[in-house]
């Protein structure tokens, strides 16, 4: 199936010519048309069956260092014309002249997915969060709250710029989640699983809801077993997916260009350094489908690409959008995100994740004494200035004796990112990823965030029993 025109090449040309006829150096148009679903379940009842359309355009005009933005839901010429002048106004009219734009041929990507959710009724979507609800709840009495979330998203965006960018991506995305309350002597605790890749319905031939169900349920459940977490510094083993958002947030963001071109980042000035643990390969990576932040064009119409930022533990590249990499004079490597054509893009990861080792993931586990086993993080905080953070884990257990033996309850990892890197002393054959939402500046944009088995060999943990 083809990806939609939004715009035609002839309008965008002059909408473009137009902008820098107003006094731009560099103009462009991002069209969107984006349509979602969303649905919830909780304690058997559907709470929320939502569907949401959006279209419309943003232009920027840039002038120096200076930037224009307005946007539209008016796709027509004469909305477009509108926008570009009062953006060329706000970017300041300056030299003037006669400008014109011949966009070169177009390219278009078409979704990656073989069953568009639109094309599935409400109803089987519904059937499915019946289905991971019974699943839930069959997995214990202790099981006293299932809430269940479905959501689906067709985005489709054209970009066209007065380079002569003109690129279109049909973006497909689906996600299934549920999570569970359990009660017990242990008090009430809560477990969560997710799945959701860059496709269609068929994610559910790869994804049984039963399974993410039960996942979820046995998480809560563990949980009511669970003795108070140490406190100390200890030796920490991260499970394979576990880790990807403690490295997206406690890493990736400092290795973001705006930061480090405002030199507000602990990675500023360090490319060709040794910033971490020659076992750590840090990769962020647009291509990898069908994974959640895979796309094949940027927000500024830029191919993804495969950017290897640390290699073998030593920094080799940032991430760049279009603006902050013409201000080093430098190709961009892709990574110009935005939430929607209302706001202006900015450098964003895409999917980011620690390539796997040659460790074995049980002899990692065998060769520490004593330590902190975590299977899954929540959220937490970072000073991408320092790289300080804090991140709160859902599931984690202790390690006695090389091996893993009782449930602890929910506590916080506290450290800094480039120590924890230099921390890494082992990393396993295994991986795997899941998706998530990250926000920076007001802007959520999906994420992909994985890790293989590894291992730091200190980390504060913030418990309440001695270590």
């Amino acid at each position: 199936m083809a990806v939609p025109e939004l715009i035609s090449p002839d309008v965008l040309e002059r909408v473009l010519s137009a902008a820098l006829r107003g006094g731009g150096e560099f103009a462009e148009v991002f069209a969107e048309d984006r349509a979602s679903t969303a649905i919830s379940l909780d304690d058997r009842r559907v709470e929320e069956l939502s569907s949401g359309h959006e279209r419309g355009a943003g232009i920027r005009v840039v002038v120096g260092d200076t930037t224009g933005y307005a946007h539209t839901t008016d796709l027509s010429e004469r909305g477009l014309g509108a926008a570009a002048e009062a953006a060329a106004a706000v970017a300041r009219e300056e030299g003037g002249g006669r400008k014109t734009v011949e966009l070169s041929g177009s390219r278009w990507h078409e979704a990656d997915g073989e069953l568009y959710p639109a094309d599935v009724g409400k109803h089987e979507k519904v059937a499915l969060l019946r289905q991971a609800d019974d699943a839930a709840r069959s997995s214990g009495k202790a099981v006293v709250q299932v809430r269940a979330g479905y959501a689906d998203a067709r985005r489709l965006i054209q970009v066209a710029n007065s380079d002569g960018v003109l690129v279109g991506d049909d973006q497909v995305r689906t996600r299934f989640t549920v999570q569970c309350v359990a009660s017990g002597d242990g008090g009430r605790q809560t477990g969560y699983e997710s799945v959701g890749l860059t496709t269609g319905f068929e994610l559910f031939a790869r994804h049984q809801v039963e399974d993410v169900a039960a996942e979820a349920a046995r998480r809560a459940l563990t949980k009511l077993e669970a003795r108070p977490a140490p406190s100390g510094v200890l030796p920490v083993i991260i499970r394979r997916g576990a880790g990807g958002i403690l490295f997206h947030e406690a890493c990736g963001h400092g290795l973001e260009a705006d930061g480090i071109l405002k030199d507000s980042s602990v990675y500023a000035g360090r490319v060709g350094e040794l910033v971490a643990s020659p076992l750590v390969t840090l990769v962020d990576d647009g291509t990898l489908g069908p994974e959640w932040g895979r796309y094949a064009f940027d927000d500024e119409g830029r191919p993804s690409k495969r950017n290897v930022l640390i290699e073998n533990g030593i920094l080799t590249d940032y991430m760049w959008d279009f603006m902050r990499a013409r201000k080093a004079r430098r190709e961009s490597s892709g990574n110009g995100r935005r939430e929607s054509y209302q706001h202006l893009p900015m450098v964003r990861m895409t999917n980011t994740f620690l390539l796997q080792g040659d460790d074995d993931p049980e002899e990692i586990v065998a060769q520490t004494p004593h330590g902190v086993y975590v299977a899954h993080l929540g959220g937490g905080q970072v000073n991408s200035a320092t790289g300080d953070f804090t991140f709160g884990t859902t599931e984690a257990y202790l390690i006695e004796n090389g091996r893993i033996t009782e449930p602890i309850r929910d506590t916080n990892l506290i450290g800094n990112g480039p120590d924890i890197l230099a921390k890494v002393d082992a990393v396993g054959k295994d991986f795997d990823m899941g998706p998530g939402t990250c926000g920076k500046d007001g802007q959520a944009v999906p994420v992909g965030c994985g890790t293989p088995t590894l291992r730091v060999t200190g980390v504060t943990i913030g418990g309440t029993a001695g270590a």
